[in-house]
């Protein structure tokens, strides 16, 4: 079974407090980044995987998407979703990501915001991901670094006098589980180098278009802690398309 520390009701409220979760897209510190590699969705058909509190696919709606499918395995963050969605071109369905039925040549749009590394086989999802796309269509992933994710506690180390010293890097190159810590809990994740990421994705058929490691952007530097974020790459964005091969 998936882990879903989601629908844990602590967990769930203290994830309710982020200010992604408080101001939505504007709140995240890679948004400003992400949406620089998002393509036109006028008329177009998305996918959202992990789509959670829906921001992305109200946005995608904003920008004239004509449907919006947002798959999220927690019920807590779909009802929250349905109670902040007023449009009828979204729908949200409860699934996780991975036995999402993806139906074959369906969307023009695949998004998916730090939601892959809590899954197993990335392989897998994005070779459903390929097939579920029209020819010419465009997938748009965030996930967690590799370098944020390889030494699995995900903290700094501190000095004795509290503050932090460097970010931890170990057992980079041995991919899979990691107990992380996140929001006073421990999640499980899944660590993959960045070649990983990038090469399975043209493995599967992708093109790969754009690779982001994303900054803060300069109006959020004064957030307590979010200079630190200069110190080492927290996000990966990726954009990749379904592109005809000649060859």
């Amino acid at each position: 079974m998936k882990e879903n520390k989601y629908d844990d009701p602590q967990f769930f409220e203290q994830y309710s407090k982020m200010s992604r979760s408080v101001q939505g897209l504007d709140g995240a510190g890679e948004w400003h980044e992400l949406k620089k590699l998002l393509p036109d969705f006028s008329g177009k058909s998305v996918l959202d995987l992990g789509c959670g509190f829906g921001w992305h696919c109200r946005y995608a709606v904003e920008q004239g998407a004509a449907y919006v499918t947002g798959v999220d395995l927690s019920e807590r963050m779909l009802k929250k979703a349905e109670e902040m969605t007023r449009s009828p071109s979204i729908q949200y369905i409860h699934s996780s990501i991975e036995d999402f039925p993806y139906p074959e040549n369906s969307f023009d749009i695949v998004i998916s915001s730090l939601a892959l590394h809590y899954v197993e086989n990335y392989t897998e999802v994005c070779r459903k991901i390929f097939n579920s796309l029209r020819e010419g269509g465009c997938f748009v992933l965030s996930v967690e670094h590799p370098i944020f994710t390889a030494q699995g506690k995900q903290d700094w180390h501190y000095g004795t006098d509290g503050n932090p010293l460097h970010w931890p890097v170990d057992h980079y190159f041995t991919e899979g589980i990691r107990q992380a810590g996140f929001l006073g809990n421990d999640v499980v994740k899944y660590h993959r180098t960045l070649t990983t990421y990038l090469n399975t994705l043209t493995e599967t058929g992708f093109s790969l278009c754009r690779v982001v490691e994303p900054q803060p952007d300069s109006s959020m530097l004064d957030i307590p802690g979010m200079k630190d974020e200069l110190r080492r790459p927290m996000m990966l964005i990726i954009q990749a398309r379904k592109t005809p091969h000649l060859f």
